[in-house]
């Protein structure tokens, strides 16, 4: 299938060769080829572009405003090709990463220097967010989540397996005791989310649905409230 820019090349090639022969041989394909270019061109524009006779063509009125402009719009275009080429494959500009907050300071931190280092035409711009974001709002480029995909309009990749886990620090268990039945566990202080129920469902058998008696919004203060003992 032919596109639009294609047919407006083999136009400029006629009028600058003078001729649809002269522009087949300049583009090396058939005559027929280059006239079926023009007149797809006439029929969507409506507009009779060149004048045809034996020995000759001449643009019409019309016609020489439309191949002006295609000269400044096609310039434009290869100028814009030009540029990309002139990149060298190498990456540059702004990249948006987002991910809960533990993921960002465990997981990605520690290699942002090794990534500016590989990739230093790139800004990076990181950012955490425990609950839903809309990402397409957000103007984020790549976002690392848990758990299966809900919106079809984005893209993703499986990276690997984040394992749960039911933790404390040793001197909560040697103040406390260690809990050998959820009834017990129960009975302990349990830290978990404000928000998002799927993120108080915790890996006991089946999985249970937990009331947290100390909740937080963010991660990495549950994290620390554990290593201090607090839950």
């Amino acid at each position: 299938m032919k596109t639009r820019s294609q047919d407006l090349q083999i136009l400029i090639a006629v009028v600058d060769s003078g001729g649809f022969s002269a522009a087949a041989d300049k583009l090396d394909i058939q005559v027929a080829k280059v006239s079926r270019a023009v007149s797809r061109l006439e029929q969507q524009l409506n507009t009779t572009l060149i004048n045809r006779t034996t020995r000759k063509i001449q643009l019409t009125e019309e016609g020489r405003d439309f191949v002006s402009q295609v000269r400044t719009g096609l310039q434009t275009l290869m100028q814009a090709e030009e540029g990309l080429l002139n990149l060298d494959n190498k990456p540059k500009g702004k990249l948006r990463v987002d991910a809960a907050s533990p993921f960002v300071l465990h997981q990605i931190a520690p290699h942002v220097q090794a990534f500016q280092q590989a990739y230093p035409g790139i800004e990076l711009a990181l950012s955490s967010n425990e609950g839903y974001v809309s990402l397409l709002e957000n103007k984020t480029d790549v976002a690392f989540r848990i758990g299966p995909l809900t919106d079809s309009s984005l893209h993703a990749r499986f990276i690997g397996h984040s394992d749960l886990y039911i933790v404390t620090s040793p001197e909560y268990l040697a103040k406390n005791g260690v809990p050998k039945s959820f009834a017990e566990l129960v009975q302990h202080t349990l830290i978990g989310f404000i928000s998002s129920k799927n993120l108080n469902f915790w890996p006991l058998g089946e999985g249970v649905q937990i009331k947290p008696d100390i909740t937080t919004s963010h991660g990495e203060v549950i994290r620390q409230l554990c290593l201090q003992g607090a839950g």
